[in-house]
């Protein structure tokens, strides 16, 4: 599993989606350039020191971030309230890639709970 095979399923993807998956993992990529990509329950994920850190997935009428965490999830509910969410993820549009603020916030989050 590794950075084409994440590379190969945003590009398998139609546009809307594609375009928006692109943006979002540049953003994943410049808030921690050390993550490792790979493909984990068919959807491209996001690794450091061994461990899944966050990840997205295409469905067909959305798109869907996870930071992985029940933990991180209800610590910035605030900042979800405008997004359909689930115990460790929530849905975006397919045509809006998330705000590199709030992936920073849930990414750093991430990090300092799996280190």
């Amino acid at each position: 599993m590794s950075e084409a095979e994440v590379t190969a399923y945003i590009e398998a993807q139609p546009e809307p989606k594609r375009s928006t998956l692109l943006a979002v993992r540049a953003s994943i990529l410049a808030i921690e350039p050390k993550f490792e990509q790979v493909i984990a329950w068919n959807s491209p994920q996001f690794k450091i020191n061994g461990k899944y850190a966050v990840g997205l997935c295409a469905f067909k009428n959305h798109l869907t971030f996870s930071p992985q965490s029940a933990e991180v999830m209800a610590a910035h509910e605030k900042e979800l309230a405008d997004y359909v969410t689930s115990k460790s993820s929530f849905q975006f549009a397919v045509d809006k890639p998330l705000p590199k603020a709030l992936l920073t916030k849930l990414i750093k989050a991430r990090l300092k709970e799996i280190s």
